[in-house]
């Protein structure tokens, strides 16, 4: 439904085969459009929270052995993802503590010039034309450089 909605949108003109007449298209979507586009990205940051592989900072802390208190000065200095919960508090991704990843979160926080934990987790998590339609994750897991993966936000975050 989206990406009917999306490919209707950057129609320019849509021929009329009966009188070959162009009718121009709005181009912008209309209010139930975007509260369709809203509504979807909401429920997947909802998932995404919910997901598995996401921890308390508790859970973080056990897991990093340090305090909860460490663990949320971190996600203020931007050295580990925190995505704001619904409820209180922050969950944080678990495959960020492993060492090749976590030496890297700060950098690419600034890379992509950016504060926000949502913007590194999706770009980690989103496949890359660069690396063979890889994600950043999986290509350092699969060894890629930690270099090439900051090359790749500076280019994404400017």
């Amino acid at each position: 439904m989206l990406a009917n909605s999306l490919t209707n949108l950057s129609a320019l003109y849509k021929a009329d085969a009966k009188d070959k007449t162009a009718v121009k298209a709005d181009p912008y979507a209309t209010a139930a459009q975007s509260a369709v586009v809203l509504r979807s990205g909401a429920e997947f940051r909802k998932n995404r929270i919910a997901a598995a592989d996401m921890l308390t900072t508790e859970e973080a802390a056990e897991l990093a052995g340090v305090s909860r208190v460490t663990i949320n000065a971190w996600i203020k200095q931007n050295r580990c993802i925190g995505i704001a919960n619904l409820r209180r508090g922050f969950k944080l991704p678990k495959w960020q503590f492993e060492t090749q990843v976590f030496e890297l979160i700060q950098p690419l926080f600034e890379a992509l010039g950016t504060t926000d934990g949502w913007s590194v987790l999706s770009f980690l998590e989103n496949s890359q034309e660069a690396l063979d339609r890889r994600t950043p994750l999986v290509a350092l897991e699969q060894g890629e450089s930690a270099e090439r993966i900051l090359q790749l936000a500076v280019a994404e975050g400017h």
